[in-house]
């Protein structure tokens, strides 16, 4: 597979919107980004998997998939070698992505827009109560 071949798949998913992290080809869905192309040049694609889907990957496929190194791999990111993969695997290792992303979308709240602080609001002030003689 090729990098236009990941481009490809990833795009055929549902919502699917191309956009650049850091200058790196990233795909995302509801704005989140599910997958990536930051390692185009050295063959890879990586995908956001969690830590348990990336172990049942890399074990069932060790020649394709592998933990992206340090902390984002320890997290899920997953490194998928192109040039080992076939169309149907990498298909449905998108899909599986895509999937969590659209869970997590779902499962989680809107961030909000910035803090609010306590002068931001009119604040209703209880006169005191007179004092007792």
């Amino acid at each position: 597979m090729t990098p236009s071949d990941f481009r490809r798949l990833a795009l055929s998913l549902p919502e699917v919107e191309e956009s650049s992290h850091f200058g790196a080809p990233d795909f995302r869905v509801g704005g989140r980004i599910f997958a990536t192309l930051a390692a185009e040049k050295y063959g890879y694609g990586n995908l956001m998997l969690t830590p348990e889907i990336q172990a049942e990957f890399v074990s069932e496929l060790p020649n394709v998939f592998l933990p992206v190194p340090g902390g984002w791999g320890r997290m899920g990111a997953t490194h998928v070698r192109l040039a080992a993969v076939t169309e149907d695997v990498l298909a449905g290792a998108l899909h599986t992505a895509w999937k969590l992303r659209t869970n997590k979308n779902a499962n989680s709240r809107p961030k909000p827009k910035g803090r609010k602080r306590a002068t931001d609001s009119p604040q209703t002030i209880s006169p005191s109560p007179p004092p007792r003689s």
